[in-house]
């Protein structure tokens, strides 16, 4: 046999092996894509109790919303803990939170487990629970609302600097970080807040074993621990996520064994993004500047 009949059948053994091996990777492929689609598919339709996790500033936030809606439509999920650790938010994204939240009560048990903090609109969320739990030293209540407002008027006058606004009522440039407010202004502010104080004392009424007298006794800012919480009224249990479960078992027969599958809204964001993302720090101080409008926020000096 010549050279180079010899290089050729061992150029075609060579040929025939890498098809060997390229169709041996393909069936691999193809076999792990439909075991992964499998247990995927397994999955989705396993019993379990869903997990939401509330644990920044309160926002509106749709994807979440999408998210509580999927629960109720997934026969699936037996049940629904909510874990929170806020100090709450805007008021309006609190409103759709909870009314997100007992949509889903309306076909399943939900009770709510008060982490590290559950104030304000972080509490707002948490009397959407059949079941409220909290820690024996979690912070729980600042029931209440405010409106904070920046002026900087005797700033500008010392950089000479000033603005004009045309208005089209008198209330209508109210209120404006370049003068000092009107009584008319502050009148105003006032009522919103004590119409909107008064809408979230009515919601702890409505949600709480406690008559008006009782709520608006403990609804004038302040925050107690767990241990207090239980004994006025504003939680039921001392627990988290365990006795929550427990309590679903003995209560509303969901069989604690059951897995917890966590509940994801997060945006979905490209592979450098997320990497980046785990890198930087978040500061608290960045949501609060995206916050407007009335706020349920915990906000200790």
């Amino acid at each position: 046999m010549s050279v180079d009949s010899e290089n050729y059948d061992i150029r075609r053994r060579l040929k025939r092996r890498l098809s060997l091996w390229r169709l041996l990777a393909i069936l691999l492929v193809i076999v792990l894509g439909v075991w992964i689609f499998n247990e995927m598919s397994e999955e989705e339709v396993r019993d379990h109790i869903a997990r939401l996790d509330v644990t920044e500033i309160i926002v509106e936030n749709d994807r979440r919303e999408e998210a509580i809606d999927d629960i109720i439509k997934d026969p699936s999920a037996k049940a629904l803990i909510v874990y929170i650790n806020s100090p709450g938010g805007s008021t309006y994204g609190s409103e759709r939170l909870f009314k997100a939240l007992r949509r889903v009560a309306e076909t399943k048990p939900v009770t709510t487990v008060i982490g590290t903090v559950g104030a304000s609109g972080g509490y707002m969320t948490a009397l959407a629970g059949d079941r409220i739990f909290a820690g024996e030293s979690s912070i729980v209540g600042s029931i209440g609302v405010i409106v904070q407002l920046t002026e900087i008027s005797e700033l500008m006058k010392k950089v000479g600097v000033s603005a004009t606004a045309i208005t089209s009522g008198a209330l209508k440039g109210e209120p404006s970080p370049f003068k000092p407010i009107s009584e008319a202004g502050r009148e105003n502010l006032q009522e919103m807040v004590t119409a909107t104080y008064d809408w979230f004392v009515s919601m702890v009424t409505q949600r709480r074993p406690l008559d008006e007298t009782q709520v608006r006794a403990l609804a004038d800012g302040r925050v107690v621990i767990g241990l207090v919480a239980v004994k006025n009224g504003l939680i039921d249990e001392i627990g988290g996520i365990t006795e929550a479960q427990s309590w679903l078992e003995s209560e509303q027969q969901i069989p604690s064994g059951l897995p917890l599958r966590t509940v994801d809204y997060s945006e979905p964001k490209p592979l450098i993004a997320r990497l980046l993302g785990e890198m930087m720090w978040k500061s608290v101080l960045s949501e609060r500047l995206t916050l407007d409008g009335l706020l349920s926020l915990w906000q200790p000096d």
